[in-house]
C-alpha cells in the first residue's frame, strides 16, 4: 500500500487517534461537497498510544461499531499515519524518467536517505512539479514509514470490514482539509502565514504554512485527555464518564473556574511555546492567523482566550461551512465535531483526487 497511492472511487477518511476513531464520507456536488455520513467511536484505553495502536482488535472492533453507526454502505477506506512515523525527503530526479524508472532507481539509492533498514519500511513517492533550479528535473517527494504503522493500520481496517486502499500522512490531510477553511480568512488567504494547531487527545501538533506550503512542524506531548483526567480525578468519575461530561456538561458550578479555565490557561501556554520555538528557528517573528483543530478547539472560549492574549485573529477549523448534509447527519453534532474532523476530511477528499 502506497503512501501516496491514488484511487477512482468514492473513499472513507477513517482517522485513528489516541481516543477514537472518526468516519467521514463525502461525495461530491459538482459546486462543493456533500457530508454523507459521520461518525465518532471511543477507543478502548491505551489501544492507541502516541499514535502506535497497540490493541489491532480493539481499533477493529470499533471500526465495527463505527459502520454500524454511521450507516454508510461503503467499504473502501484512507487512512493515515503521524507525521512523526514519517520521514519524508525531496529529491531530484530527471524529469524524462518513467514513474516505474523512476520507482527502480529510488529503490536502489533509498539507503542513502533512510536511516532505517530497507526491508523494515514502506516507501513511496510523488512527483512534485518541475525544479525551479533545473527544468531538466522534477522534484520528487520521497516517504518512508515503518512497515508495523502501515500495517497494523491496515490489519485494523480489514478487522473492521473496511478495504485499506490508502495509507496517507497525517499532515498532508490535515493541508487538504484546510483548503476548504482558507476562504474563512478574507480575501486573499494565499499570502498568508498560518499556524494550524491541533490539539488532539494526547498530542498537539503545530503546522505551519507559508505560500501554500508546509515550513514547520512541531509535536508536543500535551492534549485533551489531561482535562478528561482532572474531571475523572476531582469528580470521582470513571474515564468514561468524565469524557462525556467535557462533552456533554452537567459537572458541578465549580467546574469552569477550578478545572477549565486552569486547563485553557494551559493550552495558551502550550500555543505560546509552540509558536515561539517556530519563531526562534526560523526568519519569523509572527503569524497572521492562527486556525485550531483537535477535539480541544471546541471548548468554549478557546479561540476567543488565545486571540485577546496573543493578539493574532484565531478561528476554529470547520471545513463543513460551506458543505450540504445529507438528511442522515445530525448538523449539530457535526459542527461541534468540525475541528476534530479535520484529517478524516482531509482522507476523504482523496475519492476526488
Amino acid at each position: 500500500m502506497g503512501l501516496f497511492s491514488s484511487k477512482s472511487e468514492l473513499l472513507l477518511g477513517m482517522d485513528i487517534s489516541s481516543t477514537s476513531v472518526k468516519l467521514l464520507e463525502l461525495t461530491s456536488t459538482g459546486s462543493g461537497y456533500r457530508v454523507e455520513s459521520y461518525a465518532v467511536e471511543p477507543l478502548p484505553p491505551n489501544a492507541v498510544v502516541e499514535k502506535n495502536i497497540g490493541d489491532v482488535e480493539g481499533v477493529g472492533d470499533a471500526i465495527k461499531r463505527l459502520l454500524a453507526r454511521s450507516k454508510t454502505g461503503a467499504r473502501r477506506a484512507a487512512v493515515a499515519v503521524a507525521g512523526s512515523a514519517v520521514i519524508t525527503k525531496t529529491i531530484e530526479m530527471d524529469a524524462t524518467l518513467s514513474d516505474e524508472e523512476m520507482e527502480n532507481q529510488i529503490t536502489v539509492e533509498a539507503d542513502q536517505y533512510i536511516p532505517y533498514p530497507l526491508d523494515e519500511v514502506a516507501i513511496d513517492f510523488e512527483v512534485q512539479g518541475l525544479s525551479e533550479r533545473n527544468p531538466d528535473q522534477v522534484e520528487v517527494l520521497l516517504a518512508a514509514c515503518r512497515k508495523e504503522n502501515v500495517e497494523m493500520r491496515e490489519a485494523a481496517l480489514e478487522l473492521g470490514g473496511l478495504k485499506p486502499m490508502i495509507v496517507d500522512i497525517e499532515a498532508h490531510a490535515m493541508m487538504r482539509a484546510f483548503e476548504l477553511v482558507k476562504p474563512q480568512l478574507g480575501s486573499s488567504p494565499d499570502d498568508l502565514v498560518v499556524a494550524i494547531i491541533d490539539i488532539g487527545a494526547t498530542m498537539t501538533t503545530l503546522s505551519v504554512l507559508a505560500d501554500n506550503k508546509s515550513i514547520y512542524t512541531r509535536e508536543q506531548l500535551f492534549g485533551g485527555k489531561q482535562l478528561t483526567e482532572e474531571i475523572q480525578r476531582r469528580y470521582s468519575l470513571s474515564f468514561e464518564e468524565a469524557g462525556l461530561a467535557k462533552k456533554q456538561g452537567g459537572l458541578p458550578d465549580d467546574y469552569d473556574e477550578e478545572v477549565l479555565q486552569p486547563f485553557k490557561d494551559a493550552v495558551l501556554q502550550q500555543v505560546t511555546r509552540s509558536l515561539q520555538f517556530f519563531f526562534s528557528s526560523s526568519q519569523y517573528d509572527d503569524v497572521d492567523y492562527i486556525v485550531l483543530a483537535g477535539g480541544t478547539a471546541s471548548i468554549d472560549g478557546m479561540a476567543d482566550l488565545i486571540e485577546h492574549k496573543l493578539g493574532t485573529p484565531t478561528v476554529i477549523a470547520n471545513p463543513f461551512v460551506e458543505m450540504s448534509l445529507s438528511s442522515k447527519v445530525d448538523a449539530n453534532a457535526l459542527a461541534n465535531d468540525a475541528p476534530a474532523m479535520m484529517i478524516s476530511c482531509g482522507l476523504a477528499l482523496r475519492s476526488f483526487d
